[in-house]
């Protein structure tokens, strides 16, 4: 299934050929995970449960256990990511309070391991 890309928070993108890109296979699961992730609930009027609002977690303690445990719910909820072998979720702070997360998981279509990587801003 091939939908826009877009990668969250960017213009969409242009084709080689002037069209509006798309994505598929394992860049439209990465796309859907990063925008599950990062969307605040509530923001999809049609969706209301819709996301896991990382942005939340910007200017409270760092809480590693607690954004871990909500990326790794989030992520099961897309059919893009499979449940065995369990994914891999690092989440750091730098010395500004920038907070990054690391995924690593298998692509559900082909097996392949899958690496996203972003920061949910600063606390």
């Amino acid at each position: 299934m091939a939908d826009i890309f877009h990668s969250f928070g960017s213009d969409l993108a242009p084709s080689p050929t002037g069209d509006i890109a798309i994505a598929t296979d394992a860049i439209l699961g990465q796309q859907r995970v990063l925008r599950r992730l990062l969307t605040n609930p509530g923001d999809y009027i049609w969706q209301p449960d819709f996301g896991a609002g990382l942005a939340q977690f910007i200017g409270q303690p760092a809480e590693i256990s607690r954004i871990r445990a909500t990326v790794r719910s989030q992520i099961f909820k897309e059919a893009a990511v499979a449940r065995s072998p369990e994914p891999i979720i690092d989440v750091s702070f730098d010395h500004a309070g920038t907070v990054y997360v690391h995924i690593r998981y298998a692509d559900t279509a082909t097996g392949q391991t899958q690496l996203l990587s972003f920061s949910a801003g600063t606390s």
